[in-house]
Parts: structure tokens; sequence; C-alpha cells
């Protein structure tokens, strides 16, 4: 006869020394588990790293698509292709995509917030200059650590990671320091800029927030049709430029479609749910450095002393969020 355990829990046995205690996490809709998230360790360190130097070129890859498709037409067929990528990649995992009546408000809450977002940041970026528009949209993990303060379990914010956050920030800063005084940009851009910034963080920490009990396919299911679906429809009522195959436009596809929409939301989203959001996101702040090292290599632009004393901030400021706090 097996024993109750209920009238057992108390006594040891030979198989349960009194020491132990044994701790069980509460499950979710569909028996999924919460697993505690932790700091970066090197693998995810490195691999976020690597997901960072792919997201520094798709503004090159954007740019290089824009000039044989319109911004509406290059976005949906970008997303579709993401799609694409992440439906291929569930069903190669065995993950289901039916969607419960519990999941249903988050994701059309992320669907949402994606789209929103977008259009800020796409009407931001027009009103006002390119350097102005980098320094603004690094400003996304500063954000991502004040709401995961607030929204993620063990992700607080104390005073030497704001320290460090601000330190990695400021080499950014430094970078563009020189662009930022270039007129054109508008004050109305710079705040929409900022306010896209912000709702990419506020989508980001609720995507982690939810991906441990929604599947990472159902996530970026939702942001990918709904882009698609909004996007399309607008772009067919205001957009009647004549689509141009050429090999620039394919390869703009392909970066920004398959590798950045497919791959890195995937990688991100993993890379979220498995570690504390603000240590992830800190890692981005590296992304104006590559993509000033890439137009060096591929379109010969001069590199001058900022980029390494902000590189050297940046390394600083990651490091003191990165580490351990001492007990």
């Amino acid at each position: 006869m097996t024993p109750d355990s209920s009238s057992n829990s108390s006594a040891p046995t030979a198989h349960a020394p009194a020491a132990q205690t044994v701790v069980t996490r509460p499950t979710h809709a569909g028996g999924r588990g919460e697993t505690a998230r932790r700091p970066l360790d090197l693998r995810g360190g490195l691999f976020a790293l690597s997901l960072s130097t792919l997201w520094a070129g798709n503004p090159i890859a954007t740019k290089a698509g824009l000039e044989s498709a319109p911004p509406l037409r290059f976005g949906y067929v970008r997303f579709a292709l993401g799609l694409v990528v992440v439906v291929a990649w569930a069903f190669a995992t065995k993950q289901s995509m039916r969607v419960q009546r519990s999941e249903i408000v988050p994701l059309c809450t992320l669907g949402a917030l994606f789209v929103v977002q977008l259009v800020f940041l796409n009407y931001g970026q027009d009103m006002t200059t390119a350097s102005h528009a980098v320094v603004l949209n690094t400003t996304m993990p500063l954000w991502v650590a004040v709401l995961s303060h607030f929204m993620i379990p063990g992700d607080r914010l104390n005073r030497s990671r704001l320290v460090g956050i601000l330190i990695a920030y400021s080499g950014v800063v430094v970078l563009f320091w020189r662009g930022l005084g270039q007129d054109g940009a508008s004050l109305l851009g710079d705040v929409l800029t900022l306010i896209s910034s912000a709702l990419l963080a506020e989508r980001l920490v609720f995507m982690a927030k939810h991906s441990q009990r929604v599947s990472v396919p159902k996530l970026l299911l939702a942001q990918g049709a709904m882009g698609v679906v909004t996007f399309a429809a607008i772009s067919l009522l205001i957009e009647s430029d004549p689509w141009v195959w050429d090999g620039k436009f394919v390869f703009a596809m392909l970066y920004t479609g398959v590798v950045i929409a497919g791959f890195g939301f995937i990688g991100n989203t993993w890379l979220l749910s498995k570690y504390l959001p603000s240590r992830v996101m800190v890692l981005s702040l590296s992304q104006p450095f590559v993509g000033v090292l890439l137009s060096w290599w591929l379109l010969d632009e001069r590199i001058g002393p900022e980029l390494w004393v902000g590189a050297g901030c940046v390394a600083v400021g990651s490091y003191i969020v990165q580490r351990k706090a001492k007990k």
C-alpha cells in the first residue's frame, strides 16, 4: 500500500531525509511551471552578444531594402518571412501553437504593443536625425531595468546596477556626441523616438513576464501576425509604388526577415525567458559600436577616438551590471 503523502509530510523516511526540503513552484495553465530567471552566465552572455552583432546589421540591411520598396510594404514582407521561420521552428521542435483561452488577452496586448511601438519608431525616426535616433533608441535598456524592477521577480534595480547602466549608456552618447549638434532634428521627432524606446522596453518586459506561461512561438506569432495584417492593409491603401525585385531588395528581405525577424526574435525571446531581462538588454548597448565597425569594414568610413572611449564605457558599465552582488 502506498502511504498517504499528507499524513507523512512531517515524518522523515529512509528515502527522504529530515534535513532535505523540496520546494516546488506552482504550475500555470497548460501545466507549465515557472522557472526562476538567473543572471547571465558565459553561454548566455556570448549568445546575447552574438545576437547583438546580428541586430547591428539590421539598420544597414533595412536602408538597402527601403531603396527598393516603400516602408510599409518592406515591413509586412519582412514580418511574413519571419513568421515562416517561427512556424518552421515550432514544428521542428514540436511546440504547440494552439492558443488557450487564458492566453488570448496577453497575446493581443503584445501584438498591439508591437504595432504601436513601430508606428512611433517610424514616424519619430523620419522627423529626427540618425544620430539622435541612435542615442534615443539605445535608452531601451534603461527603461527595461526600471520596468523589470516592478514586473519581474528577482530583477531588482539597485544603486550599483543603475550606475553601471548609466556608464554604459554614456558610451553611446560619446560615440554620437558630434552628431547631436546637427541641424534637422525636431523636438517632436525626438519625443516620438523616445516614446518608441520606452514602448519597446515595455514590450520586451511584458514578453519576458509571460514567456514562462505562454510558449515562445505563440508570443512571436502574435506580434508577427498583427504586424503583417496591419502593415499590409495600410500599404495596400496608400502605397502604389511598383515592386522592384533586385538583388539589394532580396538580400534585405532575407536578412531582416529570416535572420532578424525569424532567428533574432526567437533568440531574444528565449533569452528573456531564461535570464533576467535587464542583464540581457544592457548588452544591446554594444550594437551602435558594432554598427560603426561594420560601416568601417563595409563602407570604408572613418573610425575616430570616440569609438574606443565609448566602447570602454559600455564594457565597464556592462561588467558592473552583470557582476554578482556581494553578500
